[in-house]
């Protein structure tokens, strides 16, 4: 019998609670295993190369409390990307979100260093946040206006805002007493955030982004606005003939989802650095780093919170491989990158279930 056998990807009408938790169990599982053959293709053995990385992330008081450094930027922006991916917006350009925060905090301590702490500090992070907001509603208006689509445009901006930050670095803003390094000047005390010592964790940043979890949870789950952004993201035509407003939505989740992003910056600055450097020295990919940690977190924002950690452990224990076992620097975004295949393909296999068919040649 001639013909040829077709596959059919269907969309599950529900989705057992199970079966979600289920794949993505397997999927970490399964992004592991290949893990561990490009170790092994690199001539490490994997079993070393992952006690290395869980000892350096949490077999030390520092491996712990670096996790956390970590974890607060991914945290923040992890949970912004949560809102916009609920809508189905996909926002990918959370990097540059969080470096136009971070210039927009900077900008503000080298102009009024003289302000008190307690004044200093809260603006900077407001100035932070309408910054990265305001550079998310770019892509989100030609979205909303002209259909152009959002992963494209968002992620080209983040390479408009990473020249943005080095042209302030190299040029006006380089600081006078930095040696030729690519640095503003340091940040008076009144624009530091204090820190949890002998640590690096700039607590207020931490306690922000905990209470954003929280508080992005109740509006999702709780309030008539997020019941709309869920059903906009599950069935945008739905949501259109139920009369929600499908161009506020989008608007508004990217505002928040680039304004968290440009919170993440502003703790970099005045927690981390206490100044703006060139572009991978504010952030090492935390925007793109934090996409991985809302997918894994399912898309709640209080399940962000743990994978934040998580995703921080893994960035904190892939330094710690380089160090020991001599691998490239490239390693730890392969890693990264494994993960996200296989989570987002376990995230597809849940939603949609695989059909064969055989058809007849006529």
């Amino acid at each position: 019998m001639k013909g040829w056998l077709s596959l059919r990807l269907e969309k599950r009408l529900a989705v057992p609670r199970g079966l979600e938790y289920l794949t993505l169990a397997l999927s970490l599982l399964l992004a592991l295993a290949v893990i561990a053959v490009l170790f092994r293709a690199l001539g490490v053995n994997p079993i070393v190369a992952y006690q290395r990385i869980f000892r350096g992330a949490f077999g030390s008081l520092y491996g712990l409390s670096e996790t956390v450094v970590k974890a607060i930027p991914l945290m923040l922006v992890g949970v912004g990307l949560t809102i916009a991916f609920r809508a189905r917006v996909y926002n990918i350009g959370a990097e540059g979100q969080l470096l136009v925060g971070a210039i927009c905090a900077t900008g503000l301590a080298l102009a009024r260093p003289n302000w008190p702490a307690w004044l200093l500090l809260p603006s900077m992070f407001a100035v932070g946040f309408i910054g990265g907001a305001l550079w998310a509603m770019i892509p989100a208006l030609l979205k909303a206006r002209f259909r152009v689509d959002e992963v494209l445009s968002s992620l080209m901006m983040v390479y408009i805002a990473s020249e943005l930050v080095n042209y302030l670095v190299y040029g006006p803003w380089k600081g006078a007493k930095e040696m030729g390094f690519p640095y503003t000047d340091k940040f008076s005390p009144s624009a530091q955030l204090p820190r949890l010592l002998p640590t690096r964790i700039h607590y207020p940043t931490l306690i922000l982004a905990v209470v954003l979890a929280v508080l992005a949870y109740i509006l999702i789950q709780r309030t008539k606005w997020g019941f709309e952004i869920r059903v906009t993201g599950e069935n945008p035509e739905a949501a259109r003939y139920a009369g929600m407003n499908y161009l506020t939505t989008v608007l508004l989740v990217m505002l928040l989802s680039g304004g968290l992003a440009g919170l993440a910056g502003v703790g970099e600055v005045a927690g981390i650095h206490y100044r703006l450097r060139y572009p991978q020295g504010v952030s090492p990919g935390y925007g793109f780093t934090a996409i991985i940690v809302a997918w894994l977190a399912r898309l709640n924002p209080l399940a962000v919170i743990l994978t934040a950690l998580l995703l921080g452990g893994l960035l904190v224990g892939g330094d710690a491989i380089q160090v020991a076992l001599g691998l490239p620097v490239a390693t730890m975004y392969i890693f990264n990158g494994v993960i996200l295949l296989f989570v987002l393909g376990g995230e597809m296999l849940t939603r949609y279930q695989i059909r064969l068919e055989w058809r007849r040649k006529t």
